[in-house]
């Protein structure tokens, strides 16, 4: 009777650890499509990722390459200071969103064009996301924002 109770906990024991690492693997599975890796200007020029691969894009809206008005996309540049990528953008901009302004995309590199399915724009003036932040601090083009005081 022993050797029953002691085999039966082993089997237990087995399809748990079966049935945790089964869960474990569907949700890496599920989750591979929801994660977007943060990459600088200068990550994507240097190591371009996969056509399929959606990520996010960080930096500054290059000065002079902002061209509304002619269809429904917009296209731009965005520069982390050490290389600029081509973007296009299908949709209404946000407010904010302008020349020389920290932006973040989401979407994939097609033929060297960032084609962007979502846009965000800093959300006042001394806002800047964490990750452009630090894209542009590595290329030694971020400067600090004073805030004034009354």
């Amino acid at each position: 009777m022993q050797g029953l109770k002691k085999k039966r906990r082993i089997q237990i024991i087995l399809v748990a650890f079966l049935a945790l690492a089964g869960s474990t693997a569907l949700i890496g599975y599920a989750m591979r499509d929801g994660i977007n890796y943060f990459r600088a200007p200068s990550d994507v020029v240097e190591a371009p990722p996969e056509a399929r691969e959606t990520f996010r894009i960080g930096g500054l809206v290059e000065e002079g390459t902002l061209v509304r008005g002619e269809g429904e996309t917009i296209t731009f540049s965005v520069t982390d200071g050490g290389a600029s990528v081509p973007v296009s953008y299908t949709g209404v901009l946000p407010d904010l969103f302008d020349e020389g302004q920290g932006m973040i995309g989401t979407g994939n590199l097609v033929d060297g064009v960032f084609v962007a399915s979502e846009i965000l724009a800093r959300h006042d003036e001394t806002y800047m996301p964490k990750e452009v932040v630090d894209a542009l601090k590595e290329q030694g083009v971020y400067q600090e924002v004073k805030e004034g005081g009354s």
